[in-house]
């Protein structure tokens, strides 16, 4: 029986899926955008992000309870610089899970886990609909209910003063 067991084991022993866990950090810390499986991927994500977490704290603590994971210097110094620098005021959630597909080869579902914060067409996107919303005015199509009835009692009262006007000039 799996009870109490809530992380995935991947298919592994653990010593391999901690390593490959371990591997699979650095690279997306590296590289801030990887192609997994997505099994491999919600596991990441949940490695992942309580260091991150970590990370926005900037103590020798923090940082020597995050190379106990990692085990790179390099690595380190990118995720106590950058990383943290740019998530530094978000809640959570610093990586996504995108689905991109079926592998060829064994029909594995593939996907890229992505550091949310570096991903310029998302964020920039982001920042253009929002402005685009402001300056444009939303219009509702009459639909069923109060609102369908309000927008044909207010047509019904153009075309009165259309009629009248209409009539005034003959």
């Amino acid at each position: 029986m799996r009870h109490g067991k809530k992380h995935n084991h991947l298919g592994r022993k653990t010593a391999h899926r901690k390593a490959l866990l371990h591997n699979l950090a650095n690279a997306l810390i590296t590289h801030k955008r990887i192609t997994t499986t997505l099994a491999k991927a919600k596991a990441l994500r949940v490695f992942v992000e309580p260091l991150v977490t970590k990370a926005k704290s900037n103590t020798t603590h923090a940082r020597r309870v995050v190379f106990g994971y990692l085990q790179n210097k390099e690595v380190i110094m990118e995720l106590f610089g950058p990383v943290a620098e740019k998530v530094g005021d978000r809640p959570g959630g610093y990586v996504r899970v995108i689905r991109t597909g079926f592998r060829k080869g064994d029909g594995a579902e593939m996907a890229m886990i992505e550091f949310v914060d570096f991903n310029e067409v998302y964020n920039n996107g982001d920042t253009q609909s929002s402005e685009g919303q402001a300056k444009r005015r939303r219009r509702r199509k009459a639909g069923s209910g109060a609102s369908a009835a309000q927008s044909s009692a207010a047509d019904t009262e153009v075309i009165a003063e259309e009629l009248t006007n209409d009539d005034e000039e003959k």
